[in-house]
C-alpha cells in the first residue's frame, strides 16, 4: 500500500474516532465472510460500529486522537467496535456473539482511559449500563420517600379503619362514611 493510500486511510480513521473515549478489540480470526457479514449487520442495527483495521494505521491514529494506552490491545488480526450508548451495551453484543461463534473473541477494552484485558474486558459486560444505573438512583432516591409516605398515611389508616368498624358494629354499612371521590 501507498504512502498516499495510508493517509488516506488514516485520516478517515481518525476522523471515525474522533471523540471516541472507550471502545473494545475483537479478533475475528477464523470468522467465515457469511457470519462476518452477519454479526455487523446486527451490531449495526445497535448503533454500533465495527470496523477492521490494519494494526499500524490503528495505533497512529489511536495516538492522534489520544487513545494511544489502547495500542496495547492491537495484535493479530483485530476490528474495533464502539458506538451504542456506552460501552457496556457494545460489549455485551459483542459477548453475546462471541458465545456464538467460537473464533469471535473479546481481546480487551479500552474504557475512558483504563485499559482491560482477558477476563476483567469480559466483566464489563455483566456491569449495568446507563439506564440500569439510573433507574437504580432513582430507586435509591425515592425509596426513602416512599416509606416515609407509608408511616405518615398508617395512622389515619388504622383511625378510618376503627371508625368503620364502629359504625358497622353500631348502625349497620349504611350509616358508614364513604372515602371522597377525587
Amino acid at each position: 500500500m501507498s504512502k498516499p493510500v495510508k493517509a488516506l486511510i488514516r485520516r478517515e480513521l481518525v476522523d471515525r474516532l474522533q471523540g471516541v473515549t472507550s471502545l473494545a478489540v475483537v479478533g475475528f480470526a477464523g470468522v467465515d465472510a457469511v457470519t462476518n457479514n452477519r454479526i455487523r449487520g446486527r451490531l449495526r442495527g445497535k448503533e454500533i460500529r465495527m470496523m477492521v483495521v490494519k494494526n499500524s494505521l490503528a495505533r497512529q491514529a489511536f495516538k492522534e486522537v489520544g487513545l494511544g494506552d489502547a495500542c496495547a490491545l492491537l495484535d493479530g488480526p483485530c476490528a474495533l467496535a464502539y458506538g451504542a450508548e456506552t460501552i457496556v451495551d457494545t460489549v455485551r453484543a459483542l459477548a453475546e456473539w462471541a458465545r456464538q461463534v467460537p473464533a469471535f473473541q473479546l481481546k480487551g477494552v479500552y474504557l475512558e482511559g483504563r485499559l482491560l484485558e482477558g477476563a476483567a474486558a469480559a466483566a464489563v459486560a455483566g456491569w449495568p449500563n446507563r439506564a440500569e444505573t439510573l433507574a437504580h438512583l432513582a430507586g435509591c432516591a425515592l425509596g426513602p420517600g416512599a416509606g416515609l409516605a407509608a408511616q405518615l398515611t398508617a395512622p389515619a389508616a388504622a383511625i378510618l379503619g376503627a371508625l368503620r368498624a364502629r359504625v358497622e358494629k353500631l348502625g349497620g354499612e349504611e350509616a358508614a362514611p364513604t372515602p371522597a371521590a377525587g
